[in-house]
């Protein structure tokens, strides 16, 4: 479940994106959250999951998100050029709570990054801050880890493995699925390089045997593929139509087996693009041809003023929705 790439070579913008690929709706809902919003890091969906020492803070940073559930963000970008994504991983173990440290539950960890930070390395500085505290969404336990880049191209992928965090920090990570962890998804790139070589394909091209599957190692190696194809775009809107080609050649479509066990496998939910040079947002539901966008820049982004929403199954929603965000309750 679930694929991040992320294209920091071209001239033209810093994009990275996503799929989120998940069993049942997860309620998707595009948001838009203004600076200086008091945050309670032990709620969950208005009930108290973090009892002793919960983290709370006010939000530095506008952010603009897809939620999950109501309950957290699954996805997003702020102002000031740093996007956060959250992706499944089955063998995630927090370790076991420690009340002498400030409590975070893992929905809101991006939030708090996306809140807090400007830069990967702003972030990767927070982690110390407080420390997660598991959660479950309808009957889904939050077993993720986290792709972060920002508008410099800089990368990272977080993951809490047996109680210990791991991360990769470098602008060379630009892969992302979900099992294995992602020691071992690197370890089974290189075996792919090597096989490819090996059968004289010292050159991409189409009889190169590629992994054809939905599994989260196939989709990595096919991504890590594509994404170092990609020509230099020849402006934004070309940009980010070879991202979103990469992007869909990692999905999962409707009706690819589906997988228990382990590494599950689910269909494509929807797709996004964050575009860190121009703090644009694109939206791309599975279940709908359109493609959505929003900016930053035109949203009222001051302290005080009102969260914004969009709900994106509205079939008349199509290229920049920014004015058709409408005022709503902050969902957390």
């Amino acid at each position: 479940m679930c694929t991040r790439i992320l294209w920091n070579t071209s001239d033209h913008a810093v994009l990275a994106g996503r799929t989120m690929d998940w069993p049942e709706s997860t309620e998707p809902v595009l948001t838009v959250f203004p600076r200086g919003l008091e945050r309670d890091g032990g709620s969950l969906a208005g009930e108290t999951v973090v009892g002793e020492n919960p983290l709370r803070w006010t939000s530095r940073f506008a952010s603009l998100v897809t939620t999950v559930y109501g309950a957290g963000t699954a996805d997003g970008l702020n102002e000031a050029g740093l996007a956060a994504h959250m992706l499944y991983l089955d063998s995630t173990d927090l370790g076991p709570r420690d009340p002498a440290r400030p409590g975070l539950q893992v929905a809101l960890w991006i939030q708090y990054l996306l809140d807090s930070a400007a830069t990967v390395r702003e972030a990767l500085d927070l982690l110390d801050t407080c420390q997660l505290v598991p959660v479950e969404m309808r009957g889904f336990r939050a077993t993720v880890h986290v792709a972060l880049e920002d508008s410099s191209g800089d990368s990272a992928i977080i993951e809490y493995i047996a109680g210990r965090r791991q991360v990769h920090h470098d602008r060379s990570y630009t892969i992302m699925t979900n099992e294995p962890a992602y020691d071992e998804q690197l370890r089974l790139l290189r075996e792919q390089v090597r096989i490819v070589q090996g059968l004289g394909h010292d050159e991409p091209g189409s009889e190169v045997p590629l992994p054809g599957n939905v599994n989260a190692v196939d989709r990595f190696q096919r991504a890590a593929y594509f994404s170092a194809l990609l020509p230099e775009p020849a402006g934004d809107r070309q940009a980010v139509a070879a991202i979103l080609a990469v992007t869909r050649n990692a999905s999962v479509p409707f009706g690819a087996p589906y997988r228990e066990g382990k590494f599950r496998t689910y269909n494509t939910e929807y797709r996004t693009v964050c575009d860190l040079t121009n703090g644009r947002y694109f939206f791309e539901l599975s279940t709908s041809p359109n493609l959505l966008w929003a900016e930053l820049a035109r949203f009222d982004l001051s302290p005080g003023a009102p969260t914004m929403t969009l709900h994106p199954e509205d079939i008349d929603l199509v290229a920049n929705v920014s004015d058709r965000f409408t005022p709503s309750p902050a969902p957390f």
